[in-house]
């Protein structure tokens, strides 16, 4: 038996790099799976039904079942359709892995608008629509008495949590929003029998072998047999772990690479200095100078 026998997944961004491993391991684990892919480039520009399909192809020679699915996960009826399509295509819901992104980078003092929208649709709204649709799926069968045992698992990103990026400005910050989002939604669904978490992964993908000062170290050659610790096949064991039914954790962010994985903690308190009477800048220019 597979860990997620009878589940049935949306995986985003699957038709290539770390969404591809993602739908693979799912199907050969039991799951049903949705793989979406737009099948645009990088930089998310044109689309292509290619590979989706090629995956799903690739699912059910092995004998698993998926369907394909070409929904812009950053328009609101095409994330709505994609949860509609595992409806009906597989009778339920019960796991959402968001993982489509694209690259869009550029320093700040010369970052064009639609560098930013881009990145900030394709990411922040890109995993807030699907999550909007789930829930609100999730939530009708709860209210209507069924048992629900909903997972969600998002992507963020080292560059937008542990390790900020010069010249990332637009991923890290969407990044950071999906950090925070997950958060949130392990608060409002868990009435609802829903965990959300979310991953941090560190592997070798389009995205980052087009990363300056990233893509040689990621491009590094690994001899045959040796472990390839950037492989992007080492990530999607913990997200499938995430998507099983009896997984304990919810809220929490993991940063995953190679063999190892760790748990994130955010902005979190390290020194308060108060004062009996109302703040001046004098007085706080002489208590916060001590902590440049």
């Amino acid at each position: 038996m597979g860990a997620l026998d009878g589940r049935v997944a949306i995986i985003t961004g699957a038709g290539r790099g770390i969404g591809r491993e993602h739908a693979l391991l799912f199907a050969r684990e039991g799951a049903s799976v949705v793989v979406n892919d737009l099948g645009g480039g990088n930089d998310g520009s044109g689309s292509d039904a290619g590979p989706a399909q090629e995956v799903v192809d690739e699912i059910k020679a092995a004998g698993g079942k998926a369907v394909a699915n070409t929904s812009n996960v950053a328009d609101w009826q095409g994330a709505s359709e994609l949860v509609d399509q595992a409806v009906s295509e597989f009778g339920g819901l019960d796991v959402l892995v968001n993982n489509a992104g694209i690259l869009r980078d550029g320093f700040i003092a010369g970052l064009e608008e639609h560098q930013w929208d881009a990145v900030i649709a394709v990411h922040l709204k890109g995993h807030m629509a699907p999550l909007r649709h789930a829930a609100a799926y999730w939530k009708a069968k709860a209210k209507a008495g069924e048992q629900v045992a909903g997972a969600v698992i998002n992507t963020a990103s080292a560059s937008g949590t542990f390790m900020p990026n010069a010249g990332q400005v637009n991923y890290g910050a969407a990044k950071a929003g999906i950090a925070a989002m997950t958060l949130v939604a392990a608060q409002e669904l868990e009435r609802y029998g829903v965990r959300a978490n979310a991953i941090a992964p560190i592997a070798r993908t389009r995205l980052t072998l087009a990363t300056p000062g990233m893509g040689a170290i990621f491009a590094q050659e690994v001899a045959e047999g040796e472990f390839d610790a950037f492989s992007p096949a080492n990530i999607s064991p913990l997200v499938a772990y995430l998507a099983t039914e009896k997984c304990p954790h919810t809220g929490k962010l993991f940063s995953v690479q190679g063999g190892a994985i760790s748990l994130l903690e955010g902005w979190h308190e390290v020194k308060t200095t108060e004062t009996d009477g109302p703040w001046t800048v004098d007085n706080i220019n002489e208590r916060l100078g001590e902590w440049a």
